[in-house]
């Protein structure tokens, strides 16, 4: 790391790390970008673990950023960074032996080292010098350590290092060759990502954080992370939703009455005279449909406006299929259990009728007609669902009734844009009625909901 090429090659490889992490959300200002330069110089390379942890200590705000860092760590510094150079014997039994008594002693420093081994030995594909590529699957499959669990723990038992019953050490065993089967893993990605380009890896390999994740493609506990941020995330909103309305207290400008004060100075306005706004929370109504897979959208964001129920005089929150109901009581007892407010309002509210496909023109009539009250020259309606209508009549009579009796009406659709309009999509339709945007995840619903919620 003296060298000059040497230092040029570490620092754009500790730039690469920190544009990979703000790629992946994790928000990186310059002051911390030269922290972690003076930790990576102070640190050097020979310790990964340790720079790890130093990089980690100036570049992350929370634990929660873990997650993106350290599969981004491992491929803007793979072990062989500051380490020697070169391929180890292809030893298989050798390998395996070792990796036993490892395993045995729980050893990860030393798992660790022997799934670069693995990988320098047993991973490379291709014929042109150096290999053409490096496969964790290749790997593993040639080394199989699973199939060492007998073993493993007769070494253990002969040690009387156990404090496991059969069973118990069995599962542990088991655990500690996952641990190996994901540092070569990783150790593959990383010697992948230095021959196509790190910076491609580090975006395609990584998962993306909880609020870059798709509403539609979210699986159980990506939804119950996104449940669990509801709370914080209000109280953000919360607060650029205050700082909105406090400078629209200001009121604009009064032209006539600011040129007629300017008489006393030969015309020149000196004091500008605005017109005060009168403080009043405004109305808010969601209409959400909670069918199949758009139902995680909607449970997340009825959760979220019912955390902000403060910041408006009345919100009133309607579920559909084919059939419309309230559930504005639902949802306020729904904040002590999240995860099953879906449930609670599927068995407790009257969403579906003889049939259980979505029926978008049969729910907003029915709405229109059941519950005119609910919508009014204060309320802003928000309707949340991808319009996909199952071929029946989309109903744009009654969206232009809600449209004409309400202050503002805005549709979030959880799909691409590109596949409005697409199968069975009324999109197109409702959107030459109403203003629909595309809401695929909490980072555009975040913006969404502060630029579009009135104030």
């Amino acid at each position: 790391m003296n060298s000059p090429a040497a230092q040029t090659g570490v620092a754009e490889r500790l730039t690469g790390l920190v544009g990979a992490l703000r790629s992946h959300g994790v928000r990186i200002g310059t002051g911390e970008t030269v922290d972690a330069a003076q930790a990576l110089e102070a640190l050097g390379l020979t310790d990964r673990e340790r720079l790890r942890e130093g990089l980690a200590a100036t570049l992350l705000h929370g634990e929660a950023q873990r997650r993106v860092f350290d599969p981004v760590f491992d491929v803007y510094f793979p072990r062989r960074v500051g380490g020697p150079e070169g391929r180890t014997d292809a030893d298989r039994d050798a390998l395996r032996n070792r990796l036993v008594a490892a395993l045995a002693a729980n050893d990860e420093a030393m798992t660790a080292q022997l799934a670069v081994e693995a990988v320098d030995g047993f991973g490379g594909y291709g014929s042109s010098p150096g290999s053409d590529g490096w496969s964790s699957y290749q790997t593993l499959e040639r080394l199989r350590p699973q199939t060492l669990l007998a073993r493993v723990r007769d070494t253990v038992r002969a040690q009387n290092a156990s404090g496991f019953t059969d069973r118990l050490l069995e599962d542990e065993i088991r655990r500690r060759i996952e641990v190996f089967r994901r540092q070569v893993a990783t150790e593959a990605r990383g010697r992948v990502a230095e021959r196509r380009g790190r910076d491609e890896i580090a975006r395609r390999a990584v998962a993306p954080t909880p609020d870059r994740v798709d509403f539609l493609l979210a699986g159980q506990t990506q939804l119950a992370e996104l449940r669990r941020a509801v709370h914080p995330l209000a109280r953000k909103l919360a607060t650029r939703l205050a700082a909105r309305r406090r400078r629209a207290a200001h009121g604009t400008i009064d032209l006539r009455r600011t040129l007629r004060g300017s008489l006393s100075t030969g015309g020149v306005p000196m004091h500008p005279v605005l017109r005060r706004r009168r403080p009043v929370r405004p109305e808010l109504v969601l209409l959400c449909d909670v069918s199949g897979s758009v139902a995680g959208f909607s449970d997340f964001t009825m959760l979220l406006v019912q955390a902000l129920h403060d910041q408006f005089s009345k919100v009133r929150v309607f579920a559909f299929v084919n059939r419309v109901d309230e559930v504005t009581g639902l949802l306020v007892h729904g904040g002590t259990d999240p995860q099953g407010l879906a449930a609670r309002i599927r068995s407790e509210a009257t969403v579906t009728g003889w049939h259980d496909s979505s029926d978008y023109g049969a729910a907003l009539g029915e709405f229109t007609e059941r519950y005119p009250d609910a919508v009014g020259s204060r309320t802003s309606v928000f309707v949340l669902g991808d319009a996909r209508t199952n071929m029946s009549d989309p109903n744009l009579a009654a969206v232009r009734w809600i449209s004409e009796r309400a202050r503002r009406v805005h549709w979030l659709n959880p799909e691409p844009r590109t596949q409005w309009g697409t199968g069975d999509s009324a999109a197109p339709d409702y959107a030459g009625l109403l203003k629909m945007y595309e809401c695929r995840n909490v980072r555009q619903l975040s913006a969404l909901i502060t630029r579009l919620l009135p104030v």
